[in-house]
């Protein structure tokens, strides 16, 4: 059963749907993303030990949810080393305020609660590997 001929778009949404996370291309995470929030940005980044990574995103932005397979895998890759959160922006206005978010994705990476790196936009994993190794 082909396409139905009265909807123009059903050929091209059945050929582009979107591949979920779990799909065998793309690793499932072992070590968990955490959440961030204005409740707990404080605590979880600003008071943590060692480096973290966090994502700042929002489910309407296209480039964000490009980059969470990626956070996914820096959480496994970086075990040890690297925490992994994200924040998204528009429920936590107080942080996104006070880290001067201006687009998304923002990465910003701190070592022992200090901004040590910040990438603002998409980047593809070789990118992400070499932001990180630099900083890390």
């Amino acid at each position: 059963m082909g396409p139905d001929p009265q909807d123009p778009w059903a050929l091209i949404r059945r050929i582009h749907r979107p591949r979920p996370y779990n799909s065998p291309s793309v690793p499932s995470a072992a070590v968990p993303v955490a959440e961030v929030t204005d409740a707990t940005f404080a605590a979880e980044v600003l008071g943590a030990e060692g480096a973290v990574l966090v994502d700042v995103w929002a489910p309407w932005c296209g480039p964000c949810r490009l980059m969470a397979p990626l956070m996914d895998w820096a959480a496994s890759e970086y075990d040890g080393r690297l925490l992994v959160g994200k924040l998204e922006a528009d429920p936590n206005p107080a942080t996104r305020d006070a880290q001067k978010i201006q687009g998304l994705p923002t990465l910003i990476l701190f070592r022992d609660g200090v901004e040590v790196a910040r990438h603002e936009g998409a980047m593809a994993r070789p990118q992400l590997k070499a932001f990180l190794d630099a900083h890390l």
